[in-house]
């Protein structure tokens, strides 16, 4: 798909996320709208899937590790198809499928439930060994946050990836520098991101996480590389898109009111 069309759908994903989780009142819009062109890459762009058919074996899988920016990838999935956008609108409603994680039971096309950090990325390391193993050819894709990065078993599953030469495994780092409690580097710093990863066997490369043609070329070179797993180090915007929300820790876990909604989704180039 061209850029014109992904950056198109990309604003709409941005502007499902701020009135989901304006109408649920509660959520994480910052790191939602960072990760929305990497979601939207991926989903429109990069992946083998079917909305017609979401279980299909040879698929493609996405991870959300970061689980808690899932209303970016719930409105990617809706977006593309898997359900009605418009039910987006229960997130974290009582006996909504849209929980405040994600769920792999309640909506089609999630393929990990997540939200504990770290672990979506050890369920996609054993995903990619299991398509070795049955000669299936999907690709495994796991979005991390920066934040995240901090926790060990993040390191232990890199570790296992190399070990393995899992060239099906991409892992992406939402690189926006900031996480529930501050700046990465004040709370516990994460760098240098491509160096432990180059140093756990990884190919790696830092892209900015908002330019098209960059994430495109890092997917291409992931599916070309054989013998060892990819990064795609993305360095991007915590509240992309959103004048007020933009670098902005607060924004992490924070439901906007009516009146910044409103103004967020006019930026967004939206409609109410």
């Amino acid at each position: 798909m061209d850029n014109k069309h992904l950056e198109e759908i990309a604003k709409k994903v941005r502007v499902d996320v701020i009135k989901a989780v304006y109408h649920a009142g509660s959520g994480h819009p910052g790191g939602s709208l960072s990760a929305a062109d990497l979601v939207t890459a991926l989903y429109f762009d990069e992946m083998n899937i079917d909305p017609q058919d979401p279980k299909k074996p040879d698929r493609d899988k996405l991870i959300l590790s970061k689980g808690h920016a899932n209303p970016a990838q719930y409105a990617a999935l809706g977006e593309r198809g898997y359900f009605d956008v418009e039910d987006l609108m229960t997130l974290r409603k009582l006996g909504s499928p849209f929980q405040g994680h994600p769920n792999m039971y309640k909506v089609p096309g999630i393929e990990m439930s997540t939200g504990s950090l770290g672990q979506g990325f050890s369920a996609g390391v054993g995903m990619a060994l299991a398509n070795k193993l049955d000669k299936n050819p999907g690709r495994i894709y796991v979005i991390l946050g920066d934040g995240e990065l901090q926790e060990g078993i993040v390191w232990e599953a890199a570790m296992s990836a190399s070990h393995y030469h899992l060239d099906n495994l991409c892992a992406i780092v939402d690189w926006n520098g900031l996480q529930i409690d501050g700046a990465n580097d004040d709370v516990m710093t994460v760098r240098p991101i491509d160096e432990k990863f180059r140093a756990f066997g990884w190919n790696t490369c830092v892209i900015d996480g908002h330019d098209f043609n960059a994430i495109k070329a890092a997917l291409l070179a992931a599916r070309e590389t054989q013998g060892r797993p990819t990064a795609i180090i993305a360095k991007t915007v915590k509240g992309k898109g959103v004048s007020f929300m933009e670098n902005q820790a607060g924004w992490h876990g924070k439901a906007p009111k009516e009146d910044q909604a409103k103004q967020a989704v006019e930026e967004l180039g939206g409609e109410w």
